[in-house]
């Protein structure tokens, strides 16, 4: 049980890699507190983990909206006494769009939730572990935020701008003993994919079978990533095994960046 004794908040902990992730923390003994957009995709992510028998907290969150950030953070320190760990997982994948064609409302809702999203839950997080001298900050970027990315404009440059946040904090904080690093993972397998997927294949005029080949030959392992093994990158990095990494971007892609 590596994380007993912590508190883990995770936005967008009702799917994908955020629930992979309290999933994999909530077995090593950590109280989890999940945020997102819908109850019922947290209730249902819920309902998985109180089987683990940890304790569990589920909160409806705009993590771009600064007051439902602040509330949600205080209710978790309240309920779970403190907080520990902070996964910024939530984010949106934004327009498919070349630039020349991206409106200014789709690049600032991106923007919004991605990149000013980490940055207001990371603030809020940072009065319950300053006092403390304890904490880690967990930024789940993206590849697309090492690369360029044509047709995703908005989405490569919150992940980008993330990636710099993470080095920022990271320097802010050494001295409380709070360690910051960021995921960033390929193309994940799930539903998130799939819409990514047939989004492209809509914007160039092919079929969502000859873009998913095109995803897979770009993988050196000619295959997308597994939810699970981003979890357990996360679960290093919260764990005492991390405690000497901060600042630090992991890339969990298959290849795709080679």
């Amino acid at each position: 049980m590596k994380l007993v004794d912590q508190v883990a908040l995770i936005t967008g902990g009702g799917q994908g890699v955020g629930r992979a992730i309290a999933k994999t923390f909530a077995q090593e003994g950590a109280a989890i507190s999940l945020c997102g957009r819908t109850q019922k995709s947290l209730d249902k992510a819920a309902e998985e983990l109180s089987t683990l028998g940890g304790q569990v907290l589920t909160s409806v969150c705009d993590v771009s909206k600064e007051e439902e950030v602040i509330q949600v953070v205080d209710h978790t320190a309240e309920r779970l006494g403190g907080l520990t760990l902070l996964v910024n997982n939530a984010g949106v994948t934004g327009p498919t769009a070349p630039i020349a064609e991206t409106t200014l409302e789709d690049w600032n809702a991106t923007v919004a939730v991605n990149l000013t999203g980490a940055f207001l839950c990371s603030r809020a997080a940072l009065k319950y572990m300053i006092p403390r001298r304890r904490g880690k900050i967990i930024n789940i970027a993206s590849i697309a935020g090492i690369m360029a990315y044509p047709l995703r404009a908005a989405y490569s440059v919150s992940k980008w701008g993330m990636l710099g946040l993470n080095r920022t904090l990271a320097a802010e904080l050494g001295e409380f003993n709070i360690q910051v690093n960021a995921i960033c993972p390929g193309p994940v397998r799930g539903e998130r994919m799939e819409g990514v997927i047939k989004r492209r294949a809509e914007e160039l005029g092919q079929s969502e079978e000859e873009v998913a080949r095109y995803y897979f030959a770009s993988t050196a392992l000619k295959k997308f990533v597994d939810p699970d093994h981003i979890a357990e990158q996360a679960l290093l990095l919260a764990s005492s095994a991390g405690d000497s990494m901060t600042g630090q971007v992991f890339v969990i892609d298959c290849g795709y960046a080679l």
